[in-house]
């Protein structure tokens, strides 16, 4: 809860140095700009779009199971069959997984709702000078980008206002430097493995780095590092440590075997548009979810960074490599990549020009947006129902009642007689 409040006064920091600024807001204006495209996630995108009283656009990465996507956007996540977020599911799910699920959604909805919501609530309508709400707003999107597609994600349902653009950034492969495409070709038939943990991950402890590479030089292929700490007495003469790698061009590589990745959105994307089977070693955030979905798809195995020894990894790499299972369904998935009408950057472009061109999409907003939750529900309806079989029940009560006890008096009457 610490590290919310914290968060909060940092986001909150960041957007009153926009909304206080008096003359960046005159030159935004003075601008006259068409559209904002923003993150949910990073609050205030939406509250500038609503100030200079012009249309906006989420371009968001998730598509399952979050909060913000329930309460703000409007979708129908059942969480029978939609996992949440971090909740490490798939789609397919046993009556403990179902109620673990259900309780996350539950446990998330509450605290948006009762302690992260309304400090939001309270600052927007202190902007704005007129009783709103965070959600209010974000409802106002015209269209919300997610960067995912059914390569990646589970089959649930969306609205007419989601857009898919999973993989806008990946492209065909380009020739290699000389340096490396001299030492991936010298892999001859065997071929090449990339690994990287991301700009994130700078170095490992010296133990752990020791043992990765251990397992990295019992494969036949040669390993591409992408790697800053120290060198790991360890390494074999098949792995070489670099401080950045073409990661796009060496996956798109003929000669490329395997992926060691952190399961980072855009690594995982390129591969899937490459057709390269992965291990992954999560960290944190969605990375275990991204895994989750790979390994689903058959595509990945796992491997955990805390308890994984070099027999684990040098196992893993063995099995993506060398079971043909993995290559097809990684084959598999970039043929559905690749199999789209229009490509996932020109989809993102049009609908930025579409909003940019009718000044919004409100034609595609859903009604969700325009009622209360008891609404929603339909709670009002069933309250009416209820009522009306309880005054049912109650009325042929009192009339049974009623034929009773003038049975019973003529009964009695007769018998007197």
């Amino acid at each position: 809860m610490v590290l919310a409040q914290n968060r909060y006064r940092s986001l909150e920091q960041v957007c009153d140095s926009a909304i206080t600024n008096k003359e960046l807001l005159s030159r935004l204006q003075a601008a006259k700009f068409d559209v904002c495209i923003a993150h949910p996630l990073s609050f205030c995108g939406e509250l500038v779009a609503e100030v200079l009283n012009i249309p906006f656009i989420f371009t968001f990465r998730f598509f399952y199971g979050n909060a913000i996507e329930r309460l703000c956007a409007g979708l129908p996540m059942p969480s029978s069959y939609v996992p949440g977020i971090t909740s490490r599911l798939t789609d397919k799910m046993t009556f403990r997984q179902r109620l673990e699920n259900w309780l996350l959604y539950t446990v998330s909805d509450m605290i948006c709702s009762y302690y992260v919501f309304p400090e939001w609530d309270e600052y927007y309508s202190k902007v704005l000078g007129k009783p709103t709400t965070l959600c209010e707003i974000m409802g106002k999107a015209d269209i919300w980008l997610f960067r995912s597609y059914w390569d990646f994600e589970f089959p649930q349902p969306y609205l007419p206002n989601t857009e898919f653009v999973g993989g806008l950034h990946c492209k065909p492969a380009k020739p290699l430097p000389k340096e490396f495409e001299e030492f991936v070709q010298s892999s001859g038939e065997d071929g090449v493995v990339v690994f990287t943990l991301g700009s994130m991950i700078k170095n490992l402890s010296e133990e752990k780095s020791n043992m990765i590479a251990s397992a990295l030089a019992q494969i036949p292929q040669k390993v591409l590092w992408r790697y800053t700490g120290k060198k790991p007495e360890t390494l074999g003469a098949n792995t070489r440590l670099y401080k950045w790698i073409p990661q796009n061009d060496l996956l798109g590589h003929p000669k490329t075997r395997a992926f060691i990745t952190h399961c980072g959105t855009n690594g995982i994307y390129e591969a899937i548009y490459h057709g390269v089977p992965m291990v992954g070693i999560p960290m944190f955030g969605d990375q275990h979810d991204n895994l989750v979905h790979m390994k689903a798809k058959g595509t990945a195995v796992e491997v955990d960074m805390q308890r994984m020894t070099s027999a684990d990894l040098l196992n893993a790499l063995k099995a993506v490599i060398n079971i043909p299972l993995y290559k097809e369904n990684a084959m598999k998935l970039s043929r559905i990549h690749h199999d789209q009408p229009v490509k996932p950057l020109d989809q993102a472009v049009f609908w930025v020009e579409f909003v940019m061109h009718h000044k919004g999409a409100k034609h595609l907003r859903p009604a969700f947006h325009d009622l209360n939750w008891f609404q929603y529900h339909s709670l009002d309806v069933i309250g009416f129902l209820l009522a009306c079989v309880a005054t049912v029940a109650f009325l042929v009560t009192k009339c049974c009642l009623f034929c009773c006890w003038k049975f019973g008096k003529t009964a009695k009457k007769k018998k007197r007689e």
